[in-house]
């Protein structure tokens, strides 16, 4: 068998194993690149080793590791009540202040699955609490993590930036990560007025006080429009603003020093958000034990294997053979659809990250032709391979699912994964026009 072949086979059977059994894709992508580079490539260890992503190890540690302390002191949950108190009675801007912290928070961070963990109990308590389909809320919480997930600064953006680099494309992290939020944005709009949307306008919620400094949010109809969410429905209690502790304001001032430093001044990401994570430790060391135990230990592995193994793919040829087989299409813009389709079928079974880290590199050859931007297409591959992630099966789908009520919770099983299906088929074509036929990225 020649390395070509026998290094995309490796690469089939990583997908297909970690999709049906309970193993994680990095471990096996550490094991296949040693058995298929030693056997097949002829690479010595040391030589496999070498392809490990050190520096995204540092960015996955130290923005995980900032975050679970950011979770753990209640900073997010401090934040998350400020935007939901913000609504000020607006029943219909509840949907959009998840999106808007759900992008927030990976724009900042926090892995799309940390934000949805967050996030979702609280956005599909309001749902039931305000007749809102729960569907919709569900969906613009997944939406919004994915149009802040490629900012910069967060783990998604971090991760397609350096793969991008490493594969000496032109980079542009503006581009992806407004591409990102602008697609996400756009899927969100269709989907609250798909479910409901525009029934919510004319809806309120008072806020009257309550003893103690409390506040209860109540559903109560404009003039004219019916009566209020069903009386079974027990609406959710807002406490009255609090002072934010020491350690919270501390973590607050840590974070937007991340950004600031990422962003203004050009600092390493990973670097800066250990020494933060650190400070704040140290601030207080006994009430952030444990925040350690939360660092993303199982998509750094994710992500190391899997890059690690693309060195492999790239050593053998793979890469190369397999871009110039797209390429010999002879339809740019064809060729171009079907990486998206490939990025966007697998995802929807496997980890986003590791189908990030093994498709732009498959792009590479393609792109050098010339005759598609690699910008957008960059970004369009990015998307397509994220946006799936509201498949019931993957982590951010499953978690909505789970925190649904008992009694529905099959039925919005089903309407998840008949959306996601749909997702599939349309959203890296809807892509592929926005970002790759008009050739302006």
């Amino acid at each position: 068998m020649s390395p070509q072949a026998a290094s995309i086979l490796g690469l089939v059977a990583m997908f297909v194993i970690a999709t049906a059994l309970p193993i994680n894709m990095g471990a096996l992508a550490f094991a296949m690149a040693f058995l298929i580079g030693t056997t097949y490539v002829g690479m010595p260890a040391d030589r496999i080793i070498a392809g490990f992503p050190g520096d995204l190890f540092v960015t996955l540690a130290g923005i995980t590791y900032l975050f679970a302390i950011a979770q753990k002191n209640g900073t997010i949950d401090w934040l998350v009540r400020q935007a939901v108190r913000a609504v000020r009675g607006h029943i219909a801007a509840i949907p959009w202040v998840m999106f808007a912290v759900a992008a927030t928070l990976t724009g900042v961070g926090a892995v799309s699955p940390a934000a949805c963990a967050i996030l979702a109990p609280i956005a599909l308590q309001f749902a039931r609490a305000y007749g809102i389909s729960p569907l919709m809320m569900g969906l613009l919480v997944i939406h919004g993590a994915q149009g802040g997930g490629f900012s910069p600064i967060s783990i998604y953006g971090g991760i397609t930036n350096q793969i991008v680099v490493r594969s000496g494309l032109p980079l542009n992290e503006t581009a992806l990560f407004l591409a990102s939020l602008g697609y996400n944005l756009l899927v969100a709009i269709g989907v609250f007025l798909a479910f409901g949307g525009l029934t919510l306008l004319s809806r309120r919620a008072v806020e009257p006080a309550a003893e103690g400094g409390g506040s209860v949010v109540t559903d109560l109809p404009l003039e004219g429009h019916g009566t209020a969410a069903d009386a079974s429905l027990t609406p959710p209690t807002v406490p009255a603003a609090e002072r934010l502790s020491f350690q919270q304001l501390a973590t607050l001032l840590g974070l937007a020093a991340v950004a600031i430093g990422a962003l203004a001044f050009n600092l390493n990401v990973g670097l800066v958000a250990v020494t933060v994570a650190v400070a704040l430790t140290l601030l207080a060391p006994n009430e952030q034990k444990g925040a350690v135990d939360k660092i993303a230990w199982s998509t750094i592995l994710l992500v190391g294997g899997v890059i690690t193994y693309v060195g492999v793919l790239q050593k053998s040829g793979a890469i190369d053979a397999v871009g110039q087989g797209v390429s010999d299409i002879g339809a740019p813009l064809l060729a171009a659809l079907l990486l998206c389709y490939i990025g966007g079928i697998v995802s929807a079974f496997a980890s986003s990250v590791g189908v990030l880290g093994a498709t732009i590199p498959l792009a590479v050859p393609f792109l050098l032709q010339g005759h598609i931007g690699p910008v957008g297409m960059i970004a369009a591959l990015a998307i397509s391979s994220t946006v799936v992630d509201v498949s019931p099966f993957s982590t951010n789908g499953a978690l909505v699912v789970a925190n649904a009520q008992p009694e529905e919770r099959e039925e919005i099983y089903r309407r998840f994964l008949l959306y996601s299906i749909l997702v599939v088929l349309a959203g890296p074509p809807l892509a592929w026009l926005m970002f790759i036929v008009p050739g302006w990225l």
